[in-house]
């Protein structure tokens, strides 16, 4: 590994819009257009690194949002990578240490300086991370229906294309039931049902009901940033309830793991702030004896490549939510797309991210440039 540092001579943000092969409908709505940069990073040599930012458009999910983004990223976090050179993307994080939360646009420009950095040393990403995997387990993300019957025709499709395991998202007054006829098509696949947040502990009695399931897990029944009640919870439920939406660092893991209040972990690179802090948590959960597992925020290909590198980490022992391109896309921005064979992703072993960016895909989807470097900042 080389120790040569990385001088970032200009950074651009490149604003996105791609529209989704079907809306996806979760507990907090409907949508298809999915709205994102894609950051593109260089260095003095010329070498160029990517990486993708994850929030949506609406606070939803967190309280950051695209535009949120562009204004952290622009006006605190690429002056703070153009200050100086970095010796190693684990010093990222600690530059940015002095801008509070917003750890969607720190992990997109930190995204662009790891896969920067793997091919300054003409190195695969995941073996920069200190991956091992030639190949990772994938599932699937299905977001509510509008009947039990659509749901299992949905799921069916997925088992005949071989996906490992079956994500169903769920509500109130869309759960039980729903999985239950879910289960009984399919009595022996990889099924968990994810809340995005949409219970209280005044649902116990339903939530206790899914026991009779057999799922893997029930990601995030409660409040989004919550770890004290989900310890309540998890100690009337013999499923194990995995957190997302409440771990935002090590020490939320921590907390979260000394109190009970769950058994899984999702690590999702943009959540957590990066790809630095997601492998502090994911070596913390191996000393615990804690599963994780990759968790997807409808990424295009460059954010999904990053989380199958991500994914090559030993304690990834459940199947994550990195899908096909195709799944997503009608033309994703990478090429090759990912490829998910019989539910199995081929790690790439190119130096980087393992993928080449298609410049003229992402310039038919792009609506807006913005481009920085230490003197300049220009439309």
């Amino acid at each position: 590994m080389t120790k040569s540092s990385i001088s970032i001579r200009e950074v651009t943000l490149h604003r996105m819009v791609m529209r989704l092969n079907d809306p996806f409908t979760t507990s907090f709505g409907t949508f298809q257009d999915k709205e994102f940069f894609v950051i593109e990073m260089e260095d003095e040599t010329g070498a160029i690194g990517f990486g993708e930012s994850v929030a949506f458009s609406s606070p939803w999910y967190s309280e950051e949002t695209v535009e949120t983004n562009k204004h952290i990223m622009q006006q605190f976090l690429i002056p703070l990578l153009l200050e100086s050179p970095i010796e190693h993307p684990d010093g990222v994080s600690k530059r940015f240490e002095s801008i509070r939360r917003n750890n969607m646009a720190k992990s997109a420009l930190e995204g662009a300086v790891w896969d920067l950095f793997a091919k300054r040393n003409n190195n695969p990403l995941y073996k920069e991370l200190g991956g091992r995997k030639q190949q990772i387990d994938v599932g699937i993300s299905i977001g509510i229906q509008p009947t039990a019957n659509d749901l299992v025709h949905v799921v069916e499709d997925f088992v005949n294309e071989g996906y490992k395991r079956m994500k169903v998202k769920i509500k109130p007054g869309a759960d039980y039931e729903m999985l239950k006829e879910v289960r009984r098509h399919f009595p022996d696949i990889l099924l968990m049902a994810d809340a995005n947040s949409s219970y209280t502990l005044d649902d116990i009695d339903i939530l206790k009901k899914l026991d009779e399931l057999n799922l893997m897990m029930i990601e995030q029944p409660l409040s989004h940033d919550d770890i004290v009640d989900h310890a309540t919870l998890q100690s009337a439920l013999a499923t194990p309830i995995c957190l997302d939406e409440s771990i935002h660092s090590l020490e939320d893991a921590r907390k979260a793991v000394e109190l009970g209040s769950c058994r899984i972990i999702n690590i999702k690179i943009g959540r957590v702030g990066g790809l630095t802090e997601s492998k502090k948590i994911h070596d913390y959960c191996a000393q615990q004896g804690i599963a994780v597992w990759c968790g997807g925020m409808l990424e295009a290909g460059i954010g999904r490549a990053h989380n199958i590198a991500l994914t090559t980490l030993p304690q990834f022992v459940l199947p994550g939510d990195t899908a096909a391109s195709s799944r997503y896309w009608e033309k994703d921005i990478i090429v090759p797309e990912v490829i998910v064979e019989k539910g199995v992703i081929h790690v790439p072993d190119k130096p980087g991210i393992g993928y080449e960016v298609n410049r003229q895909v992402l310039e038919s989807y792009r609506v807006d440039k913005t481009v920085f470097s230490k003197n300049n900042i220009w439309a």
